[in-house]
């Protein structure tokens, strides 16, 4: 064997050696960010990574708003609900009922956060327009069941379930309004692709992603600064084992071309979690009487808080305009 010749083994075979070890890299990373994205139990590096992952910096001053509302709300609902999903995990909600009230919202958190968290900023806006709520705990999250959360694949159809729970257990006079705050709002946008009932007269959706697999990537590009494409496939691989679902089956921009129900869009400018670019999309696909509230200068979830007056202001306006059954000629706002 010539010198050239060992030469050129020599070099395939450290090029062998740092291409096995780069696809081991790749594949363990991906694995872990699999862990943190889908499983119950987190793996405790989230607890360091969380704010690079979302692209978020700490606002003592909100996080503290946030902390004292949500307390302040956990004491204001007492009761516990239940249900078992359409595929067999039992979930828990907590439901906050208003005297005489107009309407019923059904109210879904976000990833890795809980009801009290999410919406104890808004819930007495909510209270005092007559909204009997209904906040559940998400999948794989709280006291729901579940090893895994679905990123709203598998929540959608959850959310259906409450929606009948809402229809058996409160006045069928009233209107149910579905609402979601960054992966609820995801849920709750994929829910308006189901046939739901007439009581449903409109959905709430702040600041959520458009699919798994588009937050996974834009996560991962934007905020890891990481390439996606080996990654989206071993991601996809894993969460097809996990929640026996395709990441990339389904998207609110789908169930936003069919969705017969009012649909009321809010997101914050300066959101680096969730691309506000995923809302546009969403308004744009959405075929069913439509709007758009944008909050200047409000980061991931943080709408209400940044813009009280205005936020309030929009949503009443939604509620005016679709407590009664909508029309299918009634007047998109922007």
């Amino acid at each position: 064997m010539d010198k050239n010749t060992k030469k050129i083994i020599a070099i395939s075979s450290v090029t062998a050696v740092a291409v096995t070890a780069t696809l081991a890299a790749t594949y363990f990373t991906t694995k872990l960010l699999a862990s943190i994205a889908l499983d119950r139990e987190a793996p405790p590096v989230i607890k360091k990574a969380g704010n690079l992952i979302s692209g978020s910096k700490n606002n003592d001053d909100m996080s503290k708003l946030v902390a004292d509302t949500g307390a302040a709300l956990e004491k204001k609902v007492t009761e516990t609900v239940s249900i078992i999903s359409s595929d067999g995990i039992r979930l828990t909600a907590h439901w906050y009922p208003c005297e005489n009230a107009k309407r019923v919202v059904i109210a879904m958190h976000g990833w890795r956060s809980t009801w009290s968290g999410n919406f104890g900023v808004i819930a007495d806006f909510w209270h005092d327009q007559g909204c009997s709520i209904l906040f559940p705990d998400q999948r794989g999250q709280n006291l729901s069941g579940g090893d895994y959360m679905g990123f709203g694949l598998a929540e959608r159809f959850d959310c259906l379930d409450w929606v009948h729970w809402a229809e058996e257990n409160t006045d069928p006079s009233l209107p149910i309004y579905l609402a979601g705050v960054s992966m609820g709002a995801t849920t709750v946008l994929m829910t308006a692709g189901l046939d739901l009932p007439a009581r449903v007269h409109g959905i709430v959706a702040d600041c959520g992603f458009t699919s798994p697999s588009g937050i996974w990537k834009h996560v991962v590009n934007k905020n890891l600064h990481l390439p996606y494409g080996l990654r989206g496939s071993i991601a996809s691989a894993i969460c097809k084992q996990k929640i026996h679902m395709d990441p990339g089956s389904y998207s609110t921009i789908d169930a936003m071309k069919v969705s017969k129900t009012p649909v009321l869009l809010i997101h914050g400018t300066d959101d680096r979690f969730v691309p506000i670019s995923m809302t546009y999309d969403n308004f744009k696909a959405c075929v069913s009487p439509k709007r758009l509230f944008v909050v200047p200068g409000a980061a991931h979830g943080m709408s209400y808080i940044v813009n009280k007056e205005g936020y309030e202001r929009t949503v009443c306006d939604f509620f005016s305009d679709f407590d009664a059954p909508c029309q299918a000629t009634a007047e998109e706002k922007q």
